[in-house]
């Protein structure tokens, strides 16, 4: 891409900025790499497949979960998809007006929403799926079976340490509080 920095150029300037700083350098290119492959994925995918369908990515991991895992609670359609409770509001809303999502209430708790694909929701998954999972083949190409193997193992580490252990270590590291609350990036005017 244009103006934007190569993999090997970005591990150049951080050698050159940190290489005297005592820190863990192969953790921290785990992290990065993480990030930068996640974000050159989904922008690929996003490019490539979604947009075809009008989707976004958060859009097409809320359709999965729901296709996946079937009638869901909202909550957890939220928590399995990686967004806010809030966020996957303006989703749903989107994705019914499609007429790809349905939304009913709980049958025993009536402040319970469940979340089910209409068949056109049905048919969009299994038509869109396998050109994602085409790109998805693409995008690891330059790894063999074996390779393949380790890197989904590896990160499936890293994932079942945050899940595992995350709060225990958030809650030593801010002694027991709560995190800040999120900022919205911008900043409120003050007055006077």
């Amino acid at each position: 891409m244009p103006g934007q920095r190569s993999i090997t150029e970005a591990e150049k300037l951080v050698e050159a900025k940190l290489g005297g700083t005592p820190v863990n350098h192969r953790s921290m290119a785990v992290v990065a790499n993480i990030y930068r492959a996640a974000a050159a994925v989904r922008q690929h995918l996003e490019n490539a497949v979604l947009r075809s369908s009008d989707l976004t990515w958060t859009a097409f991991v809320v359709l999965w979960v729901i296709w996946i895992w079937g009638e869901s609670e909202s909550r957890h359609v939220a928590e399995e998809s990686g967004i806010s409770k809030g966020t996957l509001t303006g989703v749903i809303r989107t994705l019914e007006s499609r007429g790809l999502v349905r939304r009913s209430e709980h049958p025993s708790d009536g402040r319970l929403l469940l979340l089910s694909l209409t068949a056109e929701g049905e048919e969009l998954m299994r038509r869109v799926f396998p050109e994602f999972n085409a790109e998805e083949t693409f995008v690891t190409s330059r790894l063999d079976e074996d390779a393949c193997r380790a890197l989904a193992n590896g990160l499936r580490q890293v994932v079942l340490q945050v899940e595992e252990h995350g709060e225990e270590r958030r809650l030593a590291l801010l002694g027991g509080a709560e995190p800040a609350p999120r900022r919205s990036g911008r900043r409120r005017r003050q007055s006077g």
